[in-house]
């Protein structure tokens, strides 16, 4: 081998090994928690917080959940996140399950909701949801696994023009910001025919990307106009009618 090409190998490996190395290292350090969120990762007097090893799972202390909420979070968020939201949704009688994805990245994880439907053989209704890639990924299983879960929710998200979810029997919901300014319109627009039929469409006035977690500022978002409190109790209540209309109510 000639010796200008051994050292362009040897250089172009070096590079790839840092590339690596460097990925990694981002994808070690996502965006988050936030006091508030850590504050949320701690059980309460309405909602129990059990650490699974792979995935979170908040519980209600009022009944026995027989709908469970699986939660891919968005991409380079830690999972913590967003712990405040998912009290909030279990606070009203559902079981939350945020999973951990490997590299804070839900395409490296799209069927680690399978480790948490069987971890609870007796849920009788499982809806799968997640913010922006997250809720892009869980489009991806819902897709595959429409014997498995009923519901759909995306959070400031929408599917891959792969999965055509139209002709599925799945309950939908669609949220996003108004000022989120992270949530490519273009291709959210262009995708508003695969969602299942009937999926509950709602802008949250004032919202962004960022405040549907708790992880602080994103760069490239808009300024939201209402508080994070504000716009994940809004997204709260989205998905919890969600859930009801899962369980036939």
């Amino acid at each position: 081998m000639k010796k200008g090409l051994k050292t362009a190998l040897i250089i172009i490996g070096v590079v790839l090994f840092l590339g690596v190395i460097g990925f990694i290292t981002w994808g070690l350090t996502p965006l988050g928690p936030t006091n508030e969120a850590l504050a949320a990762m701690e059980s309460n007097a309405n909602v129990t917080v059990q650490d699974n090893g792979n995935f979170i799972v908040f519980t209600p202390t009022s009944n026995t959940p027989i709908t469970g909420f699986i939660f891919y979070p968005g991409g380079h968020v830690d999972y913590r996140s967003y712990a405040p939201i998912a009290q909030e949704i279990a606070s009203h009688g559902y079981m939350v399950s945020i999973v951990k994805m490997p590299l804070s990245l839900a395409v490296f994880g799209i069927n680690k909701a399978d480790e948490v439907i069987t971890a609870y053989p007796d849920m009788r209704y499982w809806v799968i949801g997640g913010h922006s890639l997250g809720g892009s990924m869980a489009a991806s299983y819902a897709k595959k696994h429409t014997d498995k879960v009923q519901g759909l929710a995306f959070w400031a998200s929408y599917p891959v023009t792969s999965d055509d979810l139209s002709s599925t029997s799945l309950k939908g919901l669609s949220t996003h910001g108004s000022n989120d300014q992270v949530l490519n319109r273009d291709n959210f627009n262009s995708t508003l025919a695969l969602l299942p039929p009937g999926t509950i469409m709602q802008v949250i006035q004032g919202g962004n990307h960022a405040q549907f977690g708790n992880y602080g500022l994103q760069p490239g978002d808009g300024t939201a106009t209402i508080s994070a409190a504000d716009q994940q109790a809004q997204a709260a209540g989205l998905t919890v009618r969600l859930l009801r209309a899962v369980e036939g109510e």
